[in-house]
This record gives C-alpha cells, structure tokens and sequence, in this order.
C-alpha cells in the first residue's frame, strides 16, 4: 500500500519489564466514576456512566523511573490534573458482559486525565462538546502498563496523587461507582472494542490546578508510578 502522505507514528506505551510496546487505538474516558468526586463536579449518586474520548496521540507515555514532561497546554488558565487507572484492552468485542469482561483486560497502567478546566466549564454551560478541554496534545500521560497476571488485586488497590510532594488525591480503585468489568460491559454496548483501547476509568476526590514547574507523582498498588512535571 502507499500512502499520499507519510502515514503516522504508532501511538504506544511501554509495557512493565520488557522492551515490547502496547499500540494505542482509542482513548475512552469514563466521567464522575467516585462519588465524592461526582459531588465534587455537581452530581449525584450512581449515575449511569457516560465516556468521552481523546485522540490515541494524546498519549504522553513515561518509562519506569522517568520523569515526564507536560507542557502546560494554551488556552487556559486552570489546567487541572485527574489520577486515573487506565485498562488496556487486549482482546475486543461488542456487548461484552461484565461477567466475561475481564479476560478482555491485557494490563493496567497509572494516567492522568490532564484537563483545561475552565474550557470544560465553558463548554458545558454552553452545551457544547468537551473535545477543546480534554483531548488536546499530551493531555493522557500514562506510565507503563502492568500485564494483568502480574498486576495484583488492582481492584482493591490504593491509589494517589501528589503535587509537589503534597497529598491531593487518594483513595481506592473499590471505591468507584462502576466496577472495570461493568464499565467494559457499557463502553462494548456502545462501540466495539478493539485490542489497544484505552480505558480511563474515572479519578477520586481532590482534582486541582498546577502551574509550570509543579511536579506530580501518581501511584496505584501493584503498577509502576508515573510522575511528570508540567513544562
């Protein structure tokens, strides 16, 4: 096949332990996935979920033992961090039930929902789409993914995020509202998953703004941290 232009450089992520690589096909973004940060955002209780998207070149991956860097994007002046498990989809399908979903889950892996909050707040009052304040350039820096077998009991681990070495994010992946299988289970009704999705699945209480120089350090147990500092 040729190509009219040079075609792209394959979006991807390290993998934890090997030099192999995950090719990055979609970003899903689960919204309002922990009460408290629900109610932090204006809802309510449990709420059906609803998804969002990012380009697959909004990845910003970050190796092992590496520090990042974020440029703070334009356009805004409240760029607001969000710690995130992310799933990566190993094996596709469409209705998928929750039952079955995790044998669709390849690994695990820390990211951060990087947002241009004042743009989403623009966009909503307006009752317009997010696109502007959420899928913008290395808006999804993620560190490595973890293979499943080797991630533990992600569904009962910790997870945090500090700034500057100050606590401002932390609680446990039980403590969203939508499990990872039922989360699965709604995005496969709606697309059909492919191997190398991406799935966000929601941040905890405590988002907030940084400033060029701040450094965040995110961690959930069982996976490799990420940090990153903001350019």
């Amino acid at each position: 096949m040729t190509y009219a232009i040079p075609a792209p450089e394959q979006a991807c992520v390290p993998v934890t332990g090997s030099s192999e690589r995950f090719p990055v096909h979609r970003i899903y973004c689960v919204g309002r996935n922990y009460a408290e940060h629900a109610r932090e955002m204006g809802g309510t209780g449990r709420e059906a979920p609803f998804f969002f998207m990012k380009p697959a070149d909004a990845v910003l991956p970050v190796a092992a033992g590496q520090t990042g860097e974020v440029p703070y994007p334009a356009l805004t002046e409240d760029y607001h961090h969000e710690i995130e498990l992310v799933v990566a989809i190993g094996q596709g399908g469409s209705n998928i039930a929750a039952v079955d979903a995790l044998h669709h889950v390849w690994g695990y892996a820390v990211g951060l929902d990087m947002t241009r909050r004042d743009l989403q707040s623009q966009a909503k009052k307006q009752g317009r789409p997010w696109s502007i304040s959420k899928g913008f350039d290395a808006s999804a820096p993620i560190g490595p993914i973890t293979p499943a077998a080797q991630a533990g009991e992600v569904a009962r681990a910790a997870i945090w995020l500090q700034v500057n070495g100050a606590d401002r994010q932390r609680s446990r992946i039980d403590q969203m509202i939508w499990s990872v299988a039922e989360i699965i289970g709604h995005l496969s009704q709606a697309w059909t998953l492919q191997p190398g999705d991406l799935v966000f699945t929601g941040t905890p209480a405590g988002v907030g703004a940084v400033v060029r120089g701040d450094l965040l350090e995110g961690g959930i147990d069982g996976l490799q941290a990420l940090r990153v500092r903001v350019a």
